[in-house]
């Protein structure tokens, strides 16, 4: 009999994420794809560690009564319902940056494959044939490389194929103009880089905003001579237009690791000789496997442990102050708040004000859970306390924390301010009233205000004049979105407001629109927390 906390291994990791672990547990084995062997088997253990074959949903979850963590040895959670894990106050950790050097490499690859026809010149010679007029290719030597994101994975292409002589161009508006200088790229607007690059890779997350972002107008603007590659997400890339763009012509190839459907079928350009295809391998080298493993591992011992953790992707857990720990949601939703509201312009820096009473106290974590939610939806990865710091580094944005005791209104206040890419500054404070814990907007850049954060909210600032108010609400109805609550603020000099509205569901761009057209806004946040 052992009192040791289990840790059960439902899936085949290497064995240096055993070796990670150590010896203070004891280490079980299970088939995570067998349902009548993996739910009495989660039943008596502290930690479980999977990668993808595993389901960890709802019912999983309930059958694991002594879990304290979920460890995926690798980056997506698609397999894992975070909510229930969250709501059972389960620990749920990945490995967020376990796989940017080999989807990074692969990309490289992949350009590589399809400037020299490497793969179908293969093929024609496994069918005994010499055809080498046929498979002429192109230099990369002083091409321009178009890098469509340039975060992690982005810079780290950047950085390779800068080695081949290579004129590196990106469109990323969430990264600053030195950023990129020091990638040795130039920043363009994503027309020009479409228009001019001989090579598009795209490395953006999948969200609405971005889906479908490549298509039929897209290729119409490349030239003959491009090629397009999507080693970041299935759908960045219309599959539909991308085929006929092919077949037309329009461009010269493409090189695709992803796809809307996985495992990929009746993809129809699959079968085109100036198409190279593998099955989602960006993360598939022996190094990001244990890497994946050894840092996962050290995760579950932190948590066991009761220490704080570092990847954890849903708030849970760790040593935080018992009267600063309400305030880490805030702070992460004021994130996302904030970065709404930059309207796509990019940051330079972020300071994390804390106010009142916790101030004294250690108040770290309020940082980092404001910068998880600045990232949190412009960036492919779930974004953890862990790498939220280097996300801000790799775009060159400088973060600071202060703190002080004094506050006007408030037991205790979060302020997040941000200086934009043009100079201006933008800022959004909360704080947290009520043994409920209730969220609220406290102040909108200068606008004094005090309205529950909802899962749906609608940011403007306008000038301020009669019929504003029912200008902005008809839009709001006429368009099927019910008006939760709202509250206005505006300048001593009444030159302008600022209106905070709470809504049932959330605005399409379309709307936020034009609500901005109708008022001539300066400034609109749509903000979606729902998820």
């Amino acid at each position: 009999m052992t009192n040791k906390p289990v840790v059960l291994i439902a899936e085949e990791l290497s064995p240096a994420t055993v070796e990670a672990l150590g010896s203070d547990f004891e280490i079980r084995h299970c088939d995570g794809a067998n349902r009548s062997e993996l739910l009495p088997a989660l039943a008596e253990a502290d930690a479980v560690m999977i990668r993808s074959a595993t389901q960890l949903n709802g019912e999983a979850i309930a059958a694991g009564t002594r879990l304290k963590v979920i460890a995926r040895a690798g980056v997506g959670l698609d397999n894992v319902d975070i909510k229930a894990a969250t709501a059972a106050g389960v620990m749920v950790v990945n490995a967020p940056t376990s796989n940017v050097i080999s989807a990074a490499e692969l990309t490289v690859a992949h350009i590589l494959g399809i400037a020299r026809n490497v793969a179908p010149a293969d093929a024609s010679m496994k069918q005994g044939e010499w055809k080498r007029s046929s498979f002429t290719g192109v230099e990369l030597y002083e091409k321009k490389i178009g890098i469509i994101g340039l975060g992690r994975i982005g810079g780290l292409v950047a950085e390779r194929l800068k080695a081949f002589g290579t004129e590196i161009i990106a469109y990323d508006p969430f990264v600053t103009s030195s950023r990129a200088a020091s990638l040795g790229a130039k920043l363009v607007e994503l027309d020009e880089l479409i228009s001019e690059a001989d090579f598009i890779t795209i490395h953006m997350p999948r969200t609405p905003e971005t889906v479908g972002m490549i298509n039929a107008k897209s290729f119409k603007k490349m030239k003959n001579s491009a090629f397009v590659v999507n080693v970041a997400r299935g759908g960045l890339i219309d599959e539909a237009d991308l085929d006929a763009a092919l077949r037309s012509g329009e461009i010269a190839g493409a090189a695709i690791d992803v796809f809307v459907k996985e495992p990929a079928e009746n993809v129809p350009f699959i079968e085109l000789p100036n198409v190279v295809t593998t099955p989602h391998l960006g993360a598939s080298t022996a190094e990001a496997q244990e890497k994946a493993g050894i840092s996962v591992a050290k995760s579950v011992r932190l948590a066991l442990s009761g220490d704080l953790v570092p990847d954890a992707v849903n708030v849970a857990g760790g040593a935080i102050d018992k009267d600063v720990r309400p305030g880490v949601p805030l702070a992460e939703n004021l994130g996302r708040i904030l970065t709404a509201m930059t309207q796509g312009e990019a940051m330079t820096r972020i300071e994390v004000k804390v106010v009142g009473e916790i101030a004294d106290k250690d108040v770290w974590a309020l940082k980092l859970s404001a910068l998880k939610g600045v990232f949190t939806d412009i960036v492919s990865d779930k974004v953890s306390y862990v790498n939220a710091p280097v996300l801000a580094e790799q775009r060159g944005i400088d973060v600071d924390l202060a703190t002080s005791s004094e506050t006007e209104y408030f037991r205790n206040e979060t302020i997040l301010s941000a200086t934009l890419n043009s100079g201006n500054t933008i800022s959004v404070a909360g704080t947290v009233t009520g043994p409920k814990h209730i969220q609220k907007i406290t102040n909108v850049t200068g606008y004094d205000l005090e309205i529950p954060i909802t899962d749906h909210l609608l940011i403007l600032e306008y000038k301020d004049k009669p019929g504003m108010i029912a200008a902005m609400s008809t839009v709001l109805g006429t368009s099927s979105i019910n008006i939760a609550g709202m509250q206005v603020s505006r300048r001593d000099d009444k030159s302008a407001a600022v209106a905070v509205y709470a809504l049932d569901s959330a605005p399409n761009a379309e709307v936020v629109e034009s609500v901005k057209q109708i008022v001539a806004a300066d400034r609109a946040a749509s903000v979606d927390l729902s998820e």
